[in-house]
């Protein structure tokens, strides 16, 4: 979700990320490189809720990102709708050795878009480029899908950390735009709309003087 305050110099960023896709695919360790440059070769599902929040810098202000694990739900096909509440932004991973991850894809996106508040930036990320002798999903395969749903499309290794920035910076700086876009609009409406109130008739409230007997009532008008 997004927080911002009321003058746009004192704006605030929090924006909920969530990761999804099926089990074993790379979520929890690409978010441990992102959040942590840490990376557990031998790591296990996801247990338990986990999410990170790292801060970064766009135009100069302070942008937060909470970017949550799917605490190893996916295997059940159980995530809740509450996982994807308030999400702004998604990471949609497959693994590029394991074609079964990639044809999962039209699940997960059609659970994004049942479960979700509003339209969320998404960008789709083929992860494990490192075992690129055992690819079974070529980079044309992903763009092209990528292409097709109108998302963001890059290839991610974990382990040797390639992309795996720039995955999740794509996916803040363009939130960080549309809503920067939403709040400049909003005030060029409001610019627009006292404008209108300058330049339309204006009611006036006045006393009447023009009245000297001592019986004499104030009286109020309009004037343009």
């Amino acid at each position: 979700m997004a927080y911002y305050g009321e003058e746009e110099q004192s704006q605030d960023y929090l924006f909920k990320i969530v990761l999804i896709g099926d089990s074993s695919v790379g979520k929890s360790n690409l978010l441990a490189r992102f959040a942590r440059n840490e990376f557990y070769p031998n790591s296990k599902s996801t247990l338990g809720v986990e999410f990170q929040t790292q801060k970064m810098d766009i135009d100069g202000k302070e942008v937060k990102a909470q970017i949550w694990d799917t605490a190893g739900q996916e295997r059940f096909r159980a995530v809740t709708s509450a996982y994807y509440r308030g999400a702004v932004g998604a990471l949609v991973v497959y693994d590029i050795s394991r074609r079964q991850t990639f044809d999962s894809i039209g699940r997960w996106l059609n659970e994004l878009q049942t479960h979700s508040d509003m339209n969320v930036v998404t960008i789709l990320v083929g992860n494990k480029t490192d075992l690129k002798d055992a690819r079974e999903v070529t980079t044309a395969e992903g763009k092209a899908l990528a292409e097709a749903q109108g998302l963001f499309f890059m290839e991610t290794s974990a382990l040797d950390s390639s992309n795996v920035a720039a995955a999740f910076q794509t996916v803040v700086k363009e939130i960080y735009k549309i809503l920067s876009r939403k709040v400049f609009l909003s005030q060029e409406q409001k610019k627009q709309e006292i404008s209108s109130l300058s330049n339309g008739k204006t009611v006036v409230l006045q006393s009447g003087t023009n009245e000297t007997d001592e019986g004499a009532t104030k009286r109020w008008c309009c004037s343009s």
